[in-house]
């Protein structure tokens, strides 16, 4: 535990020297590594005999380095699993977390992300590289919601939990609620996955801005965490109301268990939440179904994911 911060630093940082791309197109030495990054070869041979440790990497007789089937598939740009940017995200949390002794004696966190300035410019930068990461549990809930045609994607972000959806029919039309200074992410990412055309942008507030009604599917992928117990309660009824009787809505968070005492994840994250909002936390199932039948909704569940946790799913009455 005491080095928990190195195995992702290191690779943040061979991500950043381009070293998986580099050798995307074959075995190098670290020579070459560095001649063709620019960066040290003092430096460049720690950082790859450090991933051949880590088994990112393979190194022959030879002294050359090869990606391993793992850092082929998600650490060469390009790719669709690459998940390198997430990967160097540690890198903007860490100064935070240095205070969290100050944190906690205050209970106040170092820079709220939860507000709109701070926020805008955090996730606008954030959420493109998170798309990997929530696209196969986006992908899984698009396949148990085949006839949804109206879909509220709230604090779209990437627009990860809606875009799976889109793809699957092009009768499909999304209203993408999120900060004016995060849709252009938004945008972006649609237009890349080719179902920006399926898309209406609404800028606002969560709590502030008109979702309309009549939808057949909201998602809140990850909001509920950094919302907090009070704001979520109003969010999830603000959410009924706008679907169309029969509708469903899908909520993913990383759960935790029902005495917190685990899963580490789940733990490690609230304390993240501690961090970075004023009052966000990681809660149980029990919790969320109950506010979620306080809300209006019935036969809350969950739903299975390729995912830390599994999704849970409730919809309003017909």
């Amino acid at each position: 535990m005491a080095w928990g911060y190195a195995a992702p630093m290191i690779l943040g940082t061979a991500v950043e020297h381009r070293i998986f791309d580099l050798l995307d197109d074959g075995p190098l030495s670290a020579a070459e590594v560095s001649a063709a990054s620019g960066a040290s070869l003092r430096g460049i041979r720690a950082i790859l005999n450090a991933l051949t440790a880590f088994e990112l990497l393979t190194k022959d007789k030879q002294e050359r380095y090869a990606l391993t089937p793992e850092s082929a598939a998600f650490l060469v740009r390009g790719r669709p699993g690459f998940i390198g940017g997430f990967m160097q995200h540690g890198g903007h949390l860490i100064p935070k977390w240095l205070q969290l002794p100050e944190i906690v004696r205050t209970g106040r966190p170092a820079r709220a992300v939860n507000q709109e300035g701070e926020g805008s410019e955090f996730f606008e930068s954030f959420v493109e590289d998170l798309f990997p990461v929530g696209y196969p549990s986006a992908r899984a809930l698009a396949a148990a919601f085949p006839n949804a045609k109206r879909v509220l994607d709230l604090a779209a972000g990437s627009g990860v939990w809606s875009v799976p959806l889109a793809q699957n029919s092009r009768d499909v039309r999304v209203t993408a609620v999120d900060w004016a200074g995060v849709l252009p992410a938004t945008r972006r990412m649609t237009e890349r996955m080719g179902v920006a055309g399926q898309y209406e942008f609404r800028a606002g507030d969560l709590h502030e801005v008109d979702f309309g009604t009549g939808y057949e599917l909201a998602t809140l992928g990850h909001i509920l965490h950094s919302e907090g117990e009070a704001r979520s309660r109003a969010l999830l009824g603000k959410v009924f109301r706008a679907l169309a009787p029969g509708g469903s809505i899908a909520v993913a968070e990383f759960l935790a268990n029902e005495d917190r005492s685990g899963p580490p994840l789940a733990m490690l994250f609230a304390v993240n939440m501690l961090i970075n909002t004023e009052e966000g936390d990681t809660f149980t199932v029990p919790e969320i179904f109950e506010w979620l039948r306080e809300a209006g909704f019935i036969e809350p569940r969950t739903l299975e994911v390729p995912s830390p946790s599994p999704l849970i799913l409730a919809r309003r009455p017909d």
